[in-house]
C-alpha cells in the first residue's frame, strides 16, 4: 500500500521533511511506526518516545492498533494542549 505520511512540529524537524510518500506492508499504525523508525537515525529519533506522539489516519485520531488498510494519509504530531 502507498501512503502519504505527514509530520508536524518537532517530528518534522527531526525527520527533516514535512511529508513523504511511502510504500509499506504495514497493516496497523504500530507496524508503520516500526517500519518508519527502522528507516534511518532521523526517523528513529522522531519515534523513540511514542508517548509524545499522536497519530491520525485520514484525519481521524488513531492509536497504535488502528488499521491503516485503505488509508490515504497518516499524520504524526505532538500532543496538543488547550489554554
Amino acid at each position: 500500500m502507498t501512503f502519504d505520511v505527514l509530520y508536524f512540529a518537532w517530528l518534522r524537524e527531526r525527520i527533516g521533511e514535512p511529508s513523504e510518500r511511502i510504500e509499506s506492508s504495514a497493516r496497523t499504525v504500530g507496524q508503520l511506526v516500526a517500519e518508519l523508525a527502522a528507516k534511518d537515525d532521523w526517523h528513529a529519533a522522531a519515534f523513540a518516545d511514542m508517548s509524545a506522539v499522536r497519530c491520525a489516519v485520514d484525519q481521524e485520531l488513531a492509536d497504535m492498533d488502528t488499521s491503516i488498510e485503505g488509508a490515504r494519509e497518516i499524520a504524526f504530531f505532538p500532543p496538543m494542549t488547550g489554554g
